[in-house]
């Protein structure tokens, strides 16, 4: 009798490189070789269940890396891998064989937004993934004030690159909120809510 298992796979496809993760060991799948660390970018400390999308939100998945070095931080985060696409996949493997038998997508979506965590031994990215339906709710009232959208129509100008961490997203073609609704943090943080490469440092 021939002894079966359960194994995740992730895969994470940058413009760069495409990502092949599974929770240990190394395994082959689709033609592919998914292994547990990558040389460049690391290892998956976790990936959080997936939740349901109710309402206006949409199904959405939480990954954790552990990148090695700050230049792997740095490649993750870049604004181009915003909206990269993410697929999770669990599958039935063989165990004497290390083949595997049948497997099943349970998630495809995109990276929305990333936060690095910073403390006494350890280095954690935060990625969240929502699903491709996440562009049904994007409102048309104006184009987003980031690198990316800025390169669309001036190719090859750079002035957006290092506006990394801002508090509150600016859209152009947008009516200028009241000032009731100004949001204002407590403590000697920034207002707002944190965008994509976002860092955080929690030194304790």
């Amino acid at each position: 009798m021939s002894r079966v298992a359960l194994t995740g796979l992730l895969t994470i496809e940058l413009p760069e490189a495409t990502l092949r993760f599974t929770d240990g060991g190394f395994i082959e799948y689709n033609g592919e070789t998914y292994r547990a660390k990558d040389d460049t970018f690391g290892t998956i400390q976790s990936v959080q269940p997936l939740s349901e999308g109710v309402g206006d939100s949409v199904p959405a998945l939480s990954i954790t890396m552990l990148p090695p070095d700050t230049s792997a931080v740095a490649d993750l985060t870049k604004p181009g891998h915003q909206t990269s696409q993410v697929q999770f996949v669990l599958a039935e493997y063989d165990v004497d064989a290390g083949t595997i038998n049948s497997a099943d997508v349970l998630f495809t979506g995109q990276i929305d937004q990333s936060v690095l965590t910073v403390g006494k031994g350890k280095r954690e990215l935060a990625m969240s993934v929502v699903s491709l339906a996440e562009r049904l709710f994007e409102g048309n009232t104006g184009n987003s004030l980031n690198p990316t959208f800025h390169k669309s129509v001036w190719p090859g100008e750079t002035g957006h690159d290092n506006a990394t961490g801002l508090a509150v997203p600016v859209a152009w073609g947008v009516e200028r909120p009241g000032a009731g609704t100004r949001t204002s943090g407590s403590g000697s943080g920034p207002a707002g809510r944190e965008g994509f490469g976002t860092y955080r440092y929690d030194y304790r």
